[in-house]
């Protein structure tokens, strides 16, 4: 049977049927190798050498971030705890409003409008601890972020030679090139005694509580209780000088380096 009785049997079209016959007659042509490469997309291979642009993030300064978004999450919370706090001290205060009119009508006991008013002062001293609690987790957030800030500046700070001899307005620091020890405090000690008839007043000695929290150094160093520009403190910066011994004197507080005036005598403490 050839196409025209197909075309006559199936009732198509005879140019129908031609025109599926020359379709498939035709053969099928495989997509060349230039066409396939046109359409592949090219993807760059990663490059397991390549260094890597992100910098490391240090653990003082992870430490910072987390401390600091722990406050603000505690500090979210005491805020849902006022807004509960204050609706509790209006309660009190309607009915403390309403003891009064009963007292007046002599319809309950002085004990119990005294027990209205007591119930008032209770709800709002928790208020003020609630307001007291997020305001020092406010002070906790603004000297973290002041530490960092701190030493970043003090980062950016050349190194001083020994003998070297930097003054600013927050702070005077002498690299002494005397090998200072903590065991050598005693002759700054004598030379206190000597000329001012009086003990070095000294704050800390070797490492403290708050050079435990601020990570510092301090195992080699002693803090002394006196203001760099005072009578005895210049006195005491002129000794330190003299005999090589190296010191920071602190006029101001520094969050998390110096918690106010006072002269730091040994190296300076490093972060651990």
């Amino acid at each position: 049977m050839d196409w025209k009785d197909f075309a006559l049997r199936s009732r198509m079209p005879v140019r129908a049927v031609s025109t599926a016959l020359v379709l498939f007659s035709v053969p099928f042509i495989p997509e060349t190798a230039a066409a396939q490469k046109k359409s592949a997309v090219t993807r760059p291979k990663a490059n397991p050498t390549a260094p890597n642009k992100t910098k490391p993030v240090d653990e003082l300064t992870r430490l910072r971030h987390e401390f600091i978004q722990a406050t603000k999450d505690y500090k979210g919370s005491l805020e849902k705890l006022l807004v509960i706090n204050e609706k509790n001290v209006r309660k009190a205060e309607d009915r403390l409003t309403q003891s009064k009119e009963l007292f007046a009508a002599g319809l309950i006991s002085k004990n119990d409008f005294e027990g209205s008013e007591r119930a008032v002062a209770e709800a709002k001293a928790k208020v003020t601890e609630v307001n007291q609690r997020i305001a020092s987790a406010d002070t906790q957030i603004a000297d973290t972020l002041l530490e960092a800030e701190a030493e970043t500046k003090l980062a950016k700070t050349k190194p001083i030679p020994k003998g070297g001899f930097v003054k600013t307005a927050s702070f005077i620091r002498y690299n002494g090139g005397t090998a200072w020890a903590l065991s050598d405090a005693w002759k700054v000690q004598r030379f206190f005694l000597d000329v001012f008839k009086k003990p070095l007043p000294i704050a800390v000695f070797g490492q403290g509580a708050i050079h435990d929290r601020w990570r510092l150094d301090h195992h080699n160093a002693m803090d002394v209780s006196l203001h760099p520009d005072g009578p005895e403190g210049q006195a005491l910066l002129r000794f330190l000088r003299s005999n090589g011994i190296p010191f920071l004197a602190f006029r101001e507080s520094i969050p998390g380096t110096a918690t106010g005036p006072h002269i730091h005598i040994g190296r300076p403490s490093h972060r651990y």
